[in-house]
Parts: structure tokens; C-alpha cells; sequence
């Protein structure tokens, strides 16, 4: 797994998936459970590698070229 995914990119994926997770304590019944989808950007934010990027040949990691 080399790291595809650069800083804006992450600091974006990290704000993004942690205001989609709070999706899930704000919203009632079954709505909430569309918060958990956060988890994904909030991964690939976290690690650095995003297996969409892999797939389609996207690199925004300025160091990994």
C-alpha cells in the first residue's frame, strides 16, 4: 500500500468523514445509520491510501509520484 492520497486530500477526507459521522448522533431512526458511511473518509484520510485512487491511477501525494 503506497501512500496516494496528499495533505489537503486528507485534511479534507478527515473533516468530511468525522461531519458525516456525527450524522449518526444528530439524525433519529433510520437516517442516522447514513452517518456511518464517514467511516470511509475517515479511513482513507487516516492512512493515506485511498483504493478508488489505486483503481483509477490518482495520485495526490506530491512525494509519490
Amino acid at each position: 500500500m503506497k501512500t496516494n492520497v496528499g495533505g489537503l486530500d486528507r485534511v479534507i477526507r478527515i473533516i468530511a468523514g468525522l461531519a458525516l459521522l456525527s450524522l449518526f448522533f444528530i439524525l433519529e431512526g433510520n437516517a442516522r445509520w447514513w452517518g456511518l458511511i464517514g467511516i470511509v473518509p475517515l479511513l482513507t484520510g487516516t492512512l493515506g491510501w485511498c483504493p478508488a485512487y489505486t483503481l483509477i491511477g490518482l495520485n495526490t501525494c506530491p512525494t509519490r509520484k
